[in-house]
C-alpha cells in the first residue's frame, strides 16, 4: 500500500475506533433504558440482567460497523480538508480519487466482518439470551407481572428447540406453571399437536404435567385425543423472551435465525404459497445490512469531495445528522417491507441504493465543478 493510502486509513481508523464505541454504547443504553432497567426495577437478579446486556454486544457490533465507519470517514477526510492537506496531495500530484480506495478497502472488510458476526455470532447470543430471560421469570416471577396479561391479552410464551410454544398463563413463587397450553408447531402448516394441563413445573429438561389433555391433529384434523391425571414431557433448551414485538410464539424474531435456517423456512413459504414478509424482508436484510457499510463509506467519501471543490467544511454535526438521518431511513424501510407494503428486496436493499446514488450524484456534481 501507497504512503498516502497509508495516511489516510491512520487518519481514519482512530475515528472509526472511537465513532464505534459511542455508537455500540449508544444501542446498549437503549436496551438498556427499554428492557433491562424496567427488570432492575422489578426486582430481578442484577448479575443476570448483567448478563443479558453483555448478550446484546455483538447485535451492537454488527449493527453499529457501517454507521461508524462512516462517521469517521466524514471526520477524516473532513480534517484532512481543512487542513489543507487534500489541496496538497492534488498539488504532488495525487488524485483526489484516490480517496476512495482505501476507505472502500477498509468498507469491504467491515462488511465481512459485520456479516460474520451477524451470521455467526449474533443468533447463538439470542438463544442464550432468550435462556437468561426464563432464568429471570423463574427467579423472580414479578418481573413480567404472571397472572395477569399485557395490554394485547397475551401471557408468557416459553420455546424449546424441539418447536414447541409453551403458553403459561400463571407462574408460581415456587415455580409451578399454571394453565398450560403446550403446541408443536410446523413451519408453514396447522399445529401437529396441542397439549393442554392445569397445572406443571420444568425440572431440567423435564415438564411434568397434572390434569390435562393432549390432541394430536393430522391434516389440521384431529386423529386422537386422550386425557391424563399426570404425566412428563421432554423439553430441549426452553427460552423466554420479554420483548413485546416478538412473535407470538415467543421464537426467535426472524432476523436472528441463522441464514440456512431462514432460507429453509423462507423455501417452505415459496413453495407453499404463504406470505410472510417479515422473513423474506429478513433474508434480504442479511446481506443488506453488512453491504451497508460500503454504500454508506461511498457516499461520505463523495461527500467528502464534493465538499472539499465546493470549499464547505463539514463537522461534527453534519455527521452526526447524517448518520441519524441513514438510521431512520432503515428503519422506515425495515417496518414497510416486515408490514408487506413493500416488496421485502426493496425494503431491504433501498436504504443502501439510495446512499449510493446519492454518492454517484455528489461525484457527479463536483467533476463539474
Amino acid at each position: 500500500m501507497r504512503r498516502f493510502e497509508r495516511y489516510v486509513l491512520d487518519e481514519i481508523i482512530p475515528a472509526f475506533l472511537g465513532a464505534l464505541a459511542v455508537v455500540i454504547l449508544l444501542f446498549l443504553l437503549v436496551a438498556l433504558q427499554e428492557v433491562l432497567a424496567p427488570l432492575l426495577a422489578k426486582g430481578a437478579n442484577p448479575l443476570l440482567v448483567g448478563k443479558l446486556l453483555a448478550l446484546n454486544i455483538p447485535w451492537a457490533i454488527s449493527q453499529a460497523l457501517p454507521l461508524g465507519l462512516m462517521f469517521a470517514t466524514l471526520l477524516g477526510l473532513s480534517r484532512l480538508a481543512s487542513d489543507s492537506e487534500i489541496k496538497g496531495a492534488q498539488a504532488g500530484g495525487i488524485p483526489i480519487m484516490r480517496l476512495m480506495w482505501p476507505v472502500l478497502t477498509l468498507a469491504l472488510g467491515v462488511a465481512a466482518l459485520s456479516f460474520a458476526i451477524g451470521e455467526g455470532v449474533t443468533p447463538r447470543t439470542r438463544v442464550a439470551e432468550q435462556t437468561v430471560q426464563r432464568q429471570i421469570i423463574f427467579d423472580n416471577p414479578r418481573v413480567i407481572g404472571l397472572g395477569t396479561r399485557d395490554a394485547q391479552g397475551r401471557n408468557l410464551v416459553l420455546t424449546d428447540s424441539l418447536g414447541r410454544a409453551i403458553s403459561v398463563g400463571e407462574l408460581a413463587a415456587d415455580g409451578t406453571m399454571r394453565d398450560l397450553r403446550i403446541v408443536t408447531m410446523q413451519v408453514g402448516q396447522p399445529p401437529r399437536e396441542v397439549i393442554t394441563a392445569r397445572s406443571g413445573k420444568l425440572s431440567g429438561n423435564v415438564l411434568t404435567l397434572q390434569d390435562g389433555e393432549r390432541i394430536t391433529y393430522q391434516s389440521a384434523r384431529p386423529i386422537t385425543v386422550l386425557t391424563f391425571r399426570s404425566g412428563t414431557l421432554p423439553v430441549q433448551d426452553v427460552q423466554a423472551n420479554f420483548d413485546q414485538n416478538a412473535s407470538a410464539s415467543g421464537s426467535l424474531k426472524p432476523i436472528d435465525l441463522p441464514l440456512k435456517t431462514l432460507l429453509e423456512r423462507t423455501n417452505a413459504y415459496r413453495f407453499q404459497k404463504v406470505a410472510a414478509p417479515a422473513e423474506f424482508t429478513a433474508l434480504h436484510r442479511k446481506f443488506s445490512e453488512p453491504l451497508a457499510a460500503i454504500a454508506l463509506t461511498f457516499f461520505a467519501v463523495s461527500l467528502a469531495v464534493y465538499t472539499f471543490r465546493s470549499s464547505i467544511n463539514l463537522g461534527f454535526t453534519w455527521a452526526i445528522l447524517l448518520a441519524f438521518a441513514y438510521y431512520a431511513t432503515w428503519s422506515v424501510f425495515r417496518i414497510m417491507g416486515e408490514q408487506g407494503a413493500l416488496p421485502p428486496a426493496l425494503a431491504a436493499f433501498a436504504p443502501d441504493t439510495i446512499a449510493v446514488l446519492a454518492g454517484a450524484l455528489l461525484l457527479w456534481l463536483a467533476n463539474r465543478r
